[in-house]
């Protein structure tokens, strides 16, 4: 609990001195932004008393200090206007001033940007002078923004760490867990198997004993398959057709007569490379999976086709369908649409396709109120045992 505490607490501070840092770096922006504006405007008021030396000069004035402050200006646009006329323009670009629609629309730009210096070159006489932002504070105006972007990735990616570490701790525990389960069925499984050698001594119905048999087969199957998560699996040159009607053969007589199963295979074997314990308990899910979309009753077919390449699993249901939006979420963790589910079986079964035998599952075609097929592809291996 205190370790839970420490890590929330830290998260916290690690929050609070990222929004700290945002609010510094706005903050300073804003201030170095006001202070370049007021050098800038403080330019401007020089540019317009040179103006008006310049209209008022004579023959004998010097005028180089004012042209000087003319030719310093490179970055700041002008443009002069009396009148209402514009009657200079200075850092303008050409296109601009090409059309006065263009020219009406720039200056209208800079009138937001700055409010105009009033140029009273005579009594009575006025020339009105507005500029706009340098490049050097429109490049500051969207620093921050650049330096937001950046320190949110960074946050990005540490939460993404976070998240990454999180999720490896928690699937190493779930592997670690399953494979305890599966050291605990052991003890109860071999006295089971014990207990149906004394049936068999006692001459019990043979029928009844070959049931028995099937359910400890397949809890040992189960422990099988929790024995192998977080291990990588041994796949083996197997026949899937045979495989996956052993499976499916077996989940058949344990449902409801209500679901009329049908299975379609071409005659002869197709090998791939398979570990069987896994594949059954694939097969297992999306049966399973498929008959809770039927509400328990309606029809069902595996189907399995094969090219030259790879071999396709198709399993076909009758039940309420899958909207086209969730054809991919319904094989994240956690998804569910049970109301007591964990929303681990797809997910489950996505990783032992794609990670363990590399294949590829996705659904085909679902639509809604009709039914939803699930296809499987393996690749084919052309060596046969």
């Amino acid at each position: 609990m205190q370790f839970s505490e420490r890590r929330n607490t830290s998260r916290w501070i690690l929050i609070a001195t990222s929004f700290l840092i945002i609010v510094l770096i706005l903050w300073n922006t804003y201030t170095f932004f006001q202070i370049f504006k007021h050098e800038e405007r403080l330019k401007m008021n020089l540019w317009a008393k040179a103006q008006k030396t310049l209209i008022n000069a004579q023959a004998e004035t010097d005028v180089e200090l004012p042209l000087l402050i003319f030719s310093n200006n490179t970055s700041i646009p002008i443009i002069l206007t009396e009148k209402d006329h514009i009657i200079n323009t200075v850092n303008v670009p050409e296109k601009v001033v090409q059309t006065r629609d263009k020219a009406a629309r720039f200056l209208i730009k800079l009138k937001n940007e700055n409010p105009p210096i009033v140029i009273e070159y005579v009594p009575g006489k006025f020339q009105k002078l507005y500029y706009g932002n340098s490049a050097l504070l429109n490049k500051l105006k969207y620093y921050p923004i650049a330096l937001v972007l950046i320190l949110v990735l960074f946050i990005a990616l540490i939460y993404y760490f976070y998240r990454s570490t999180k999720t490896a701790t928690q699937n190493k525990l779930w592997a670690g867990m399953a494979k305890e389960t599966a050291h605990q069925i052991g003890t109860p499984l071999s006295s089971l198997i014990g207990w149906v050698e004394i049936l068999k001594a006692d001459q019990v119905d043979e029928s009844i004993i070959i049931e028995i048999e099937k359910d400890i087969e397949r809890l040992q199957t189960i422990t099988d398959r929790f024995s192998k998560i977080g291990s990588k699996p041994i796949l083996e040159n197997t026949d899937i057709i045979a495989a996956t009607l052993a499976s499916y053969t077996y989940l058949q007589s344990r449902f409801s007569k209500q679901i009329i199963f049908s299975f379609q295979a071409p005659e002869t074997p197709i090998y791939t490379l398979l570990n069987s314990s896994l594949h059954s308990w694939t097969i297992e899910n999306l049966v399973k999976n498929a008959i809770d979309a039927m509400k328990g009753k309606g029809s069902l077919c595996l189907k399995i086709e094969h090219d030259t390449d790879f071999v396709k699993i198709r399993i076909t249901d009758t039940g309420s369908g899958i909207q086209k939006s969730q054809f991919k979420t319904i094989f994240e963790p956690g998804f569910t649409t049970k109301k007591r589910g964990w929303g681990l079986g797809l997910s489950l079964t996505k990783r032992i396709v794609e990670e363990y035998h590399s294949g590829k599952i996705k659904v085909l075609q679902s639509t809604l109120g009709k039914g939803t097929t699930i296809q499987i592809s393996l690749k084919k291996h052309t060596n046969h045992p």
